[in-house]
């Protein structure tokens, strides 16, 4: 009685995996054919300007983002460029539902999906030395669908920010 109870159990998590990955690869095929390519493609930072709706997020030096009013400004960390790049795909590779769209000689972008509904929202990334063993960095977030993100594009980039600081200072020790 015990072994049919336990293999009904397995039979029923298996299931509503199935289901779950199904919704998932559906809602995500249904949002592109809605709304085009998840990945909403580079950005060029210097000539960067914010968009009307709150459904983005913006860390830059205000020196490199002159044309857009940043969130915050992110700090000099004491590594190189090189390094920093390494920590960014680090700590963005790391958070669930996150994935390298584009590695480019300057940028990187990422496709990062909520939970539930698998909205995608594309973060870019690019690296900027400020001298020997010291570089900076910029990220624009921004949702492909809806009005508001509820702040979760800034917390997102924030967290990012915070984790690569606890890398880098880890790593200059």
């Amino acid at each position: 009685m015990r072994k049919k109870a336990v293999a009904i159990g397995l039979v029923g998590v298996s299931l509503g995996y199935g289901l779950w990955r199904g919704w998932e690869t559906g809602i995500e095929r249904a949002w592109q054919g809605v709304f085009g390519s998840p990945d909403l493609g580079p950005v060029e930072f210097a000539a960067l300007k914010r968009r009307t709706n709150p459904n983005d997020a913006l860390i830059c030096p205000r020196d490199i983002c002159s044309q857009a009013q940043p969130d915050a400004e992110p700090p000099v960390f004491p590594i190189s460029g090189d390094r920093l790049r390494g920590l960014v795909s680090d700590v963005a590779l790391a958070e669930p539902g996150t994935t390298l769209v584009d590695r480019g000689p300057q940028q990187d972008r990422y496709l990062v999906r909520t939970r539930l509904m698998r909205f995608p929202d594309t973060v870019v990334v690019q690296v900027f030395d400020r001298g020997p063993d010291e570089s900076t960095l910029a990220l624009y977030s921004r949702s492909q669908i809806g009005r508001s993100d509820f702040g979760v594009n800034r917390r997102r980039i924030e967290r990012w920010v915070a984790r690569i600081g606890t890398l880098a200072a880890r790593q200059q020790t």
